[in-house]
This record gives C-alpha cells, structure tokens and sequence, in this order.
C-alpha cells in the first residue's frame, strides 16, 4: 500500500502537482535504506537536491566594482574632440555663404562626384537593409518551426505518460 501511495506522489511530482507536505513524504521515503528496486532513480535525484541544499558558497564577493579609467578618459577624448571640430571652423572662420557657382571647376567636380558616390553608397545600404529584412523573416520561420517542434515534445511526453500508466 505504502509503495502505490508513493507511485502516485511520483507521478503528481513529475507532473509539478505536488504539495510540499507530500514532496516531503517522497524525500522521507527516499531517505530510507529499502526502496522499491525500480524507484532507485528517484532515491539518487532526492539525495542529490539533499546534498546540494547543503553547498554553500565560500568565495568572497567584493562589494565595490573596479572602477575601469580607460573608459572615462576615452570619453574625455571624445568630449573634447566634439569641442575642437565645432570651435576651430568658427575660429577660422571658414567660407559660410558659398555657393555652387562661387566653386572652380575642379571643385564643382569634386563635389559632383562626391554626391554621385554618396548616391551610390546610399544605394547599396538599401539592398543591405532589404537583405536584413530576409533574414529577418527566416528568423521568424526559424521561430514558428521550433514552437511546432515544442509540440513534439509535448505529444512524446503524453505518449510517455499513457505508457507509463499502461506497464503498471
């Protein structure tokens, strides 16, 4: 009678139903010396959660984080790069009001293939993003075939179950 009652506390624990009360019965039982030869798999799981209750970490932890320099004055760095690029050009007082026709010819040039690169480049960037939005969606059907896949699993495990309860 004591082994049926401890088949069934087995199969509520598995299925995660268990109360504490019983889950202590199950730990009780397991902690004796004579156990049904075809539970011995449970005994080792429950003196394993006994023993690791019982660990304890001895490590020290230390309570304040190494402060990292480096990054605080890499920002430094970065604050006063911003400064110079925005001050040295109204210092020197660079060509404000310039126009396309105030321009040499070698410069109309520069500029013209400067802005049919830019063209180009901006071109490119979206086939790029258009590639990314593909792989986007294959991430998407990578996701929706491993949700069904998790159905698998749930079907085996009742397939187990059904099995389980047909052997005894």
């Amino acid at each position: 009678m004591v082994l049926n009652s401890i088949e069934k506390l087995l199969e509520k624990y598995d299925n995660g139903e268990t109360s504490l009360k019983e889950e202590q019965q199950l730990k009780a039982y397991f902690a004796q010396d004579n156990v049904a030869p075809h539970l011995e798999s449970y005994r080792v799981m429950f003196q394993y959660f006994k023993t690791t209750k019982q660990e304890l970490y001895t490590k020290d932890v230390p309570l304040k984080p190494k402060r990292n320099n480096v990054y605080q004055w890499i920002s430094v760095a970065a604050v006063a790069v911003l400064m110079l690029g925005i001050l040295i050009p109204n210092i020197l007082g660079g060509n404000d009001n310039l126009t396309l026709a105030d321009l040499s010819d070698e410069e109309r040039k520069m500029y013209y293939q400067t802005k049919e690169a830019l063209a180009m480049l901006g071109s490119n960037f979206d086939k790029g993003t258009s590639s990314f939005n593909a792989l986007s969606l294959a991430s998407e059907s990578f996701n929706v075939g491993a949700k069904k896949a998790s159905h698998v699993n749930k079907l085996a495990t009742t397939t187990n179950k059904l099995l389980k309860n047909e052997n005894k």
